[in-house]
């Protein structure tokens, strides 16, 4: 579904709406040329910022910040393929380093993405909220409870600030999902009793060592195997699939979560000590229950799919595949399969030119805790209540202040159920 200038949709736990086109000259200051500065150069990220030139002809890109200058250099590359005259991103404003985010939201830009690591989220989106740019936040937004608890506090300003806060969340954009949606919240199943969702597929992509790499170095550019870079699997891929259970319900937390999981088909001693595999119940209390199965292991069959069963009915969603509801109200979803990722872009310069406003920090917090509670469950072996969880002092690293190229890397054992305590 593609979008004007004129109007938008506003995503949340419950509503969609829209809010009309208001003025370009709008409260925010903001002129017709819209400043965007991207914070993490990977494939996300480059992704990212390139969407954000299709979104709005306005859109100039004026600052990038990374670990790593290799990879500033590569979306650069991209980017001025992509338009060259609206990327404007001199040596002075390509920063790197792990304080290059400062730098960059110092910068002058209106809007920053921010698609690093997820270890470095809370810091960055604070940062970010407390200089008020307008902000597109990549999933998960914290890889630990004390973590996210600092986001918790940046959404609260950003909603005092009148901040636009757009999260990677991408299945809340997708207009087939959007329909389901309204059909569920609208009665279609009835009182919801149970959400399923799916997550199988292979591993990952490896990069390979160089030699002038460091173990740290190696790490960093790998970071999605890392405990305390990614937190875990279910925590920064197939969060997606529990995104859609907490949309679902609502944005409704469980009263305890179970779990189990492990490293089943990737070696012991291979890269890493994230597992390769999740099952998860999620219990809502009287009988509501959510599940979550998720798995990376080569060679086996892939699987991305959202069942909901209801006192009226069921809803059959493969993503990218099928959007069905079966029962009294049947439905199956014929219309455009948008583009996701760019329609996140779209609405969000869309809201800053016209004035509104789109935050969706509620939401994206409690996915993330879906999610951290999920593997933390797992890894120990307990059942882990809502007050447990929320107490939990596990910090997996140092806030970005604390990186330097001298420490050492992650070292954190490979999770035993039984034997991990709960911290």
């Amino acid at each position: 579904m593609n979008l004007s200038r004129r109007h938008f949709l506003k995503s949340s736990g419950m509503v969609l709406g829209s809010i009309p086109f208001i003025s370009l000259a709008n409260p925010f200051g903001i002129s017709n040329t819209i400043k965007v500065g991207l914070v993490g150069c990977g494939g996300r990220g480059t992704g990212a910022i390139v969407q954000s030139l299709v979104a709005d002809p306005n859109v100039v890109v004026t600052a990038l910040a990374d670990t790593f200058q290799d990879q500033i250099d590569q979306t650069l590359l991209i980017l001025n393929k992509k338009d060259a005259k609206r990327v404007d991103v001199p040596k002075e404003r390509q920063f790197v380093g792990f304080e290059g985010y400062r730098a960059l939201i110092d910068s002058g830009v209106d809007v920053v993405l921010l698609c690093s690591p997820p270890n470095f989220r809370p810091d960055h989106l604070e940062y970010a909220v407390s200089a008020g740019k307008h902000v597109f936040c990549e999933k998960p937004v914290a890889v630990d409870i004390p973590g996210l608890k600092r986001v918790m506090e940046s959404v609260r300003i950003s909603k005092e600030k009148k901040l636009n806060l757009v999260s990677g969340f991408c299945f809340r954009y997708s207009e087939p999902n959007r329909e389901i949606m309204r059909r569920v919240q609208a009665g279609a199943v009835g009182d919801i009793k149970s959400v399923t969702t799916f997550r199988y597929g292979g591993e990952l992509t490896l990069k390979e060592r160089k030699n002038t790499w460091t173990d740290f170095e190696y790490q960093l550019r790998n970071w999605y195997y890392f405990q305390r870079y990614a937190s875990d699997l279910i925590v920064e891929q197939s969060i997606h699939s529990v995104d859609y259970m907490n949309w679902i319900m609502g944005n409704k937390l469980p009263k305890a979560v179970s779990a189990t999981g492990g490293r089943q088909s990737r070696p012991w001693e291979a890269v890493g000590n994230t597992f390769d595999h999740f099952a998860v119940e999620y219990d809502y209390g009287e009988g509501v229950k959510g599940m979550h199965f998720s798995r990376q292991q080569n060679g086996t069959e892939s699987r991305n799919s959202v069942e909901v069963n209801g006192t009226q009915g069921f809803v059959d969603v493969n993503i990218m595949k099928n959007y069905n509801i079966h029962g009294n109200k049947s439905f199956e979803y014929t219309g455009n399969i948008n583009n996701m990722y760019q329609t996140q872009h779209d609405e969000l310069m869309a809201a800053i030119s016209s004035g509104g406003t789109v935050n969706d920090g509620d939401f994206m917090v409690n996915s993330t805790l879906l999610a951290i509670w999920g593997k933390i469950a797992a890894y120990t072996g307990r059942r882990i209540s809502y007050e447990q969880i929320m107490d939990s002092k596990e910090e997996l690293g140092p806030h970005s202040d604390g990186y330097n190229w001298s420490m050492s890397p992650d070292v954190t054992p490979i999770a035993q159920p039984g034997f991990k305590s709960f911290v």
